[in-house]
């Protein structure tokens, strides 16, 4: 276990963002933050799934790549691609190709265009949002699920969502902001407006 690792600006941060500045930027800057409209969302949702595996690191410096193939992750876009397109994809060396989750990713795409239906994906997603916050002092107290985390993946998969495990989700909802897992004593620990008291 850890806490809030002081950087070499006499900042504290979480472990894990203290040290690839891909990572500092991404902590300092996204991580836990809202994020606006369907797109923004989607693209969250899909990384998060190809992460399932591998460093969350892998997934930041592939990220530019993700965005231009996956159309900017334009749920329309995405939702029309073929198999040729998967094929497409299964080729492209700049992304993880993994054929499992490139499927996932344009069901979800599906899905998401599906959902509009239903009020949207970015008010699906938040209505899952907890009470109250996690507050942990170390990266021991960090969950890897919780009670709505498991929720909202029995509730995705219901209407077509794929690759969105009680895990994965609970990433998802510490990378928007649905919950705010900074630790406590990292500088950017209710930075996101979401959670007023969340200190």
């Amino acid at each position: 276990m850890a806490g809030p690792v002081i950087g070499d600006d006499g900042v504290a941060r979480c472990p894990w963002g203290a040290g690839d500045p891909v990572n500092l930027a991404y902590h300092d800057t996204e991580w836990g933050m809202p994020v606006d409209g369907e797109a923004a969302h989607l693209e969250r949702l899909t990384l998060e799934a190809f992460q399932s595996g591998l460093s969350w690191l892998t997934i930041l410096n592939k990220r530019p790549a993700f965005r231009e193939v996956f159309a900017g992750f334009d749920a329309d876009v995405v939702a029309g691609f073929d198999e040729a397109d998967t094929e497409r994809l299964m080729a492209e060396p700049r992304i993880v190709r993994n054929r499992r989750k490139i499927d996932a990713a344009v069901a979800n795409a599906r899905a998401t265009v599906a959902l509009r239906e239903q009020g949207g994906l970015v008010d699906f997603l938040w209505s899952f949002r907890p009470d109250e916050t996690p507050a942990p002092r170390d990266t021991a107290e960090m969950a890897t699920t919780s009670a709505e985390s498991i929720a909202l993946s029995r509730a995705l998969k219901k209407i077509g969502f794929a690759h969105v495990g009680p895990t994965t989700m609970y990433a998802l909802m510490e990378a928007i902001g649905i919950v705010d897992d900074h630790l406590v004593g990292c500088h950017r620990r209710g930075s996101s407006g979401v959670w007023a008291s969340a200190q």
